[in-house]
């Protein structure tokens, strides 16, 4: 994580159109969310245990009996509402729902500028 947000390009259109921005590939570097690698990984996570949920067609009680939380958490979970949870948190959410979790480091290929995290 770290280091300021990369703020996205502008490219001007032919034929007097508007202008359009080039994003970064991250929705929250560009919006200029602090600490933006972060929500990214949060939001991915959060989408992988809602679509779990979803696919055990658990109710929201069900995954907070589960989760060993309250239904008001999942709930925010579900609408993304993410600051009251950790990285941790939600790695420990997706294990209790029956799902593997593998963390991998690597070198950055010297082709790219700033290092990244990235989640499946």
């Amino acid at each position: 994580m770290g280091g300021a947000p990369t703020r996205p390009k502008r490219d001007a259109v032919m034929g007097g159109k508007k202008n359009h921005v080039i994003g970064t590939g991250n929705v929250f570097a560009d919006l200029g969310v602090a600490r933006p690698e972060e929500a990214l990984v949060k939001a991915q996570l959060a989408h992988r245990i809602t679509t779990t949920i979803a696919r055990r067609r658990l109710t929201q009680a069900d995954a907070a009996n589960l989760l060993n939380v309250d239904q008001p958490k999942i709930s925010a979970l579900k609408r993304g509402r993410l600051s009251g949870f950790s990285l941790d948190r939600l790695v420990r959410f997706l294990v209790l729902l029956g799902n593997d979790v593998e963390i991998v480091v690597k070198d950055r290929p010297k082709s790219r500028r700033p290092a990244r995290q990235m989640t499946a």
